[in-house]
């Protein structure tokens, strides 16, 4: 799915690609997929849909809204992104290369059968963490950690409805999320953001990319979080890898049986056609 990078609660990511004003200034964002608030539109697969920010949004969100159970975290006035704040799908080693996220963790189950797999491939991924599920297991994070793999911030509570709630909620879902897991993980901060369901807005964007993590989209959705089965969830990104190299499955969310054996099918199908691997630009 070329430029692809949302989904709504499971359903497949649809790129968006459009110049967009940010909610914080005049400066003009690169490609943006996903639905974001404030007057943003939700792109569908096949097309792509320009994003804009609201006319009508404050400069700044005033002090964050506590989440439930957790402290809130002052707005320092989020400077200027210090990366990227457009949304990665390339790949760092180059066209022919395949980025290999995984979202929703970390499983206590699963994701170890998903680490053990890319060991025996010789293969490195993103692992996109919901912070709570970072806090309830810093043993998992470790694991993914030692082994080589890269952190991405998958926000507090995977609220896939984000991009309609206040700025305030968006500030305190990303920038918390991020502690969490570089709490959990023995001081190793994320490098990415990926919006839950992809709900990017241009203002969580900026927060992610004043915070040092690159938004990260994706061009395959495997769609293995519906469990279609394994040989389906290979054809699926066999079909859609070439509109672009960086792949979304899942080791959270429910039994990931199917996600593991379809990683143990691919990757080396995918070696043997040539492709390397890398991890998202930044």
């Amino acid at each position: 799915m070329m430029g692809r990078g949302t989904r709504r609660g499971g359903a497949g990511w649809a790129a968006v690609a459009a110049a967009v004003a940010t909610v914080v200034g005049a400066s003009v964002l690169g490609p943006l997929a996903g639905t974001s608030a404030g007057g943003a539109t939700a792109s569908r697969p096949g097309g792509r849909t320009p994003v804009t920010a609201s006319p009508t949004a404050p400069a700044h969100p005033g002090p964050p809204t506590p989440i439930p159970g957790q402290t809130s975290v002052p707005d320092p006035g989020l400077p200027a992104p210090v990366v990227n704040m457009d949304i990665a799908h390339a790949s760092d080693k180059g066209p022919h290369a395949v980025d290999i996220t995984i979202d929703d963790g970390p499983d206590p189950v699963w994701t170890p059968r998903v680490l053990k797999v890319l060991k025996d491939n010789g293969v490195k991924a993103v692992f996109c963490m919901i912070g709570s599920k970072a806090a309830e297991h810093p043993d998992v994070v470790r694991q993914v950690v030692a082994a080589g793999h890269r952190l991405c911030d998958h926000s507090v509570h995977h609220d896939t409805t984000m991009d309609h709630k206040s700025r305030s909620f968006q500030y305190a879902e990303v920038t918390q999320a991020a502690r969490m897991i570089e709490q959990a993980s023995g001081g190793v901060k994320p490098q990415y953001y990926r919006a839950p369901g992809g709900a990017f807005t241009p203002y969580s964007r900026q927060i992610a990319a004043s915070a040092g993590m690159r938004p990260l989209g994706w061009n395959v959705d495997s769609d293995d979080y519906k469990r279609p089965g394994t040989q389906t969830i290979v054809n699926t990104v066999e079909r859609e890898l070439p509109g672009g190299p960086t792949i979304l499955f899942h080791d959270g969310g429910g039994d990931r049986s199917e996600t593991v054996a379809a990683l143990a099918a691919l990757l080396p199908r995918l070696k043997a056609r040539g492709y390397t691997f890398g991890f998202p630009v930044r």
